[in-house]
């Protein structure tokens, strides 16, 4: 079975091929695609992965390719996670928001709408190639912002693309630790749109365990999420929010937070990565090794900002590690399998959330088989959370038909109705700060 990863030369592509050496049952991946349009990226990369296969004569196949329809050819899974206008982009997406006082985070508010505006038309290109290239595959999205850009491409592949993000899985995880129960058993009751959910119950053999973690504040406390927004707020709510609401619950300080760094998150890793790229640059560097060390620093230096913010303290260890690379093997093996499992993705809504139309695409657990991922049918969500979900998909379909277009007002419209811009001239100042230092925005300057 091959598996196309677009984004080929992307940091962590290693975490993928890592879950795939564990793979060993029938209908596993042989062979993996890797595509990227920076060739010395990709050769860093495929050094890594050579070293993690190093002795393992069952290790899947890698080769390289900086084109995109070869990478594409023949594929039964395409594993998207680009990155249009790299860590340079993402830099300077959080650098013009943060000059207007609002939020350049790359999936939340003004930074992950300029994101959106240069991912999309390339998205949607992926899309188009892979109906003619591959129209049996089934496409993974990873490509921020999830939510966004999966429905971007399911307008060209309908169900055929599901996106993932590892944020849900390890919010459940950390509840079902808190409640001494095992994440794989329980089934988690979360609903939303990608990096904007709410956990609503977590039932262990019929009985939910949440109002008993709702119901004390120690133990609320005592994980991430408890500390990041505080007892008394998770308890109100009645749910526990997925830790990007924190961008919306506690805006201000966390622009402050952003605005009083010495780097933001995007100038981080754009800096930290650029050394371990040019680190592989030498034939004599342990690749894998170095590859580790950088890892190692990026999980536990994320959503510093929020958790300085919040004192919240460092992340705990059994939180530094990755999540998405086992939500996409999962998937990829119910599917190719028929093993079902239940996970939770980002898919069409179909009829799901009386909030929301048919071809919105939502973040809930799902159902998956061969026939592809089933959403769940789920509670309508609490006034709080519905005004919010639609007030934020609304601003993504304006994303969607500003790409579409290229018509600067309806940009101009995306960023104006976003909750966290406050102001219609703050986001025709965005619109002009980000068409000025992003190429991939030129359309968008008639």
């Amino acid at each position: 079975m091959k598996l196309t990863i677009l984004g080929g030369g992307g940091f962590r592509v290693p975490l993928v091929y890592g879950a795939l050496l564990k793979d060993r049952g029938e209908g596993r991946v042989t062979r993996v695609a890797l595509h990227d349009v920076a060739a010395d990226r990709l050769s860093a990369v495929a050094r890594v992965l050579a070293e993690q296969a190093a002795g393992d004569p069952d290790a899947p196949e890698v080769t390289a390719t900086t084109d995109l329809d070869e990478a594409l050819r023949g594929a039964d899974f395409v594993f998207s996670a680009i990155r249009v206008g790299g860590l340079e982009g993402r830099a300077e997406d959080e650098r013009v928001a943060l000059a207007e006082g609002v939020l350049g985070q790359e999936t939340v508010g003004a930074g992950g709408i300029a994101y959106g505006l240069r991912t999309v038309p390339v998205a949607v290109d992926i899309a188009r190639r892979v109906a003619r290239l591959a129209p049996d595959a089934w496409v993974i999205n990873f490509t921020n912002p999830a939510g966004l850009v999966t429905e971007a491409m399911s307008r060209h592949l309908g169900d055929r693309v599901i996106g993932i993000c590892d944020s849900p899985v390890g919010l459940g995880r950390r509840i079902a630790r808190v409640l001494g129960a095992d994440p794989a058993t329980a089934w988690i009751d979360y609903v939303g749109l990608n990096h904007l959910g709410w956990v609503r119950g977590l039932r262990v053999a019929g009985r939910d365990e949440l109002p008993r973690l709702l119901a004390d504040p120690a133990l609320l406390g005592s994980f991430e999420e408890g500390r990041l927004f505080g007892p008394d707020w998770i308890q109100a709510l009645g749910a526990v929010p997925n830790e990007y609401l924190h961008y919306y619950y506690f805006n201000r300080e966390t622009v402050r937070a952003y605005q009083e760094a010495e780097r933001t998150r995007g100038a981080f890793l754009r800096d930290q990565q650029a050394a371990f790229y040019e680190e592989t640059r030498h034939p004599d560097t342990a690749a894998l090794a170095a590859w580790n060390r950088t890892r190692a620093e990026r999980e536990a230096t994320y959503m510093a900002e929020n958790r300085d913010a919040a004192g919240a303290g460092e992340r705990e260890a059994e939180d530094l590690s990755g999540g998405y690379e086992n939500v996409a093997l999962a998937l990829m093996r119910a599917i190719a399998r028929n093993e079902r499992a239940t996970l939770i993705l980002n898919v069409r809504n179909r009829s799901t959330l009386a909030e929301l139309d048919a071809d919105a695409v939502i973040e809930v657990p799902c159902l998956v088989d061969a026939g592809g991922a089933h959403p769940v049918a789920t509670a309508p969500l609490p006034d709080h959370a519905a005004g919010l979900v639609r007030s934020v998909k609304a601003v993504e379909r304006e994303v969607l038909a500003a790409a579409e277009s290229g018509s600067r007002s309806t940009a101009v419209k995306a960023f104006a109705l976003h909750p966290l811009v406050d102001s219609v001239n703050v986001a025709r100042r965005l619109v002009d700060g980000y068409t000025a230092v992003h190429p991939g925005l030129a359309y968008l300057r008639g």
